[in-house]
């Protein structure tokens, strides 16, 4: 059977997206995703009404965040805190799974956007009532095996989206 995961235009979809997942998942492949194009991708491809996007907040990134507003991202910061190392940390994962929950009876289908086997327990959770669209993971082969385990024939992976996915700086 074809995985068919196209849009069905009767069906309330919204999308969880883990950025910084997502974000370094894409630079391993070699290029930048420009973020306008997949928000358009999403919603033409899947019907995606509300695209949550969970990412670390730091103040000097303002333009970012609100260019991806522009863009028609709903965003959910989260404070960040540095590591061990000095690098900006902002684990986003009970954000995810707890914004999915609270909306849980708002939305038809999710797709939840990310390679973390961190969210094994919530894919699984809509596999089983039928609430899971799809996984999004940038790239098979850094895709945790918990996350494709819970997502069964319902994972795709982005590595052949460049063409139509790729930022392009124009300027």
């Amino acid at each position: 059977m074809k995985k068919d995961f196209m849009k069905n235009t009767n069906e309330k979809v919204f999308a969880f997206i883990d950025s910084n997942n997502l974000n370094l998942g894409i630079e391993t492949l070699g290029w930048k995703l420009d973020w306008r194009k997949f928000r358009i991708y999403m919603k033409e491809k899947y019907n995606v009404s509300t695209a949550y996007l969970f990412i670390g907040y730091v103040p000097i990134n303002q333009d970012l965040y609100s260019s991806l507003q522009k863009a028609g991202y709903v965003l959910v910061l989260k404070p960040t805190i540095p590591d061990k190392d000095g690098n900006t940390k902002g684990n986003i994962d009970a954000d995810l799974v707890l914004q999915a929950m609270i909306d849980y009876s708002n939305y038809d289908k999710a797709i939840i956007v990310s390679s973390d086997g961190d969210f094994y327990s919530l894919v699984k959770y809509l596999y089983e009532n039928d609430k899971l669209r799809l996984v999004m993971s940038s790239y098979n082969k850094t895709c945790s095996s918990l996350l494709k385990k819970s997502a069964k024939e319902r994972i795709v992976f982005m590595d052949n989206l460049r063409e139509k996915l790729e930022y392009k700086n124009t300027k």
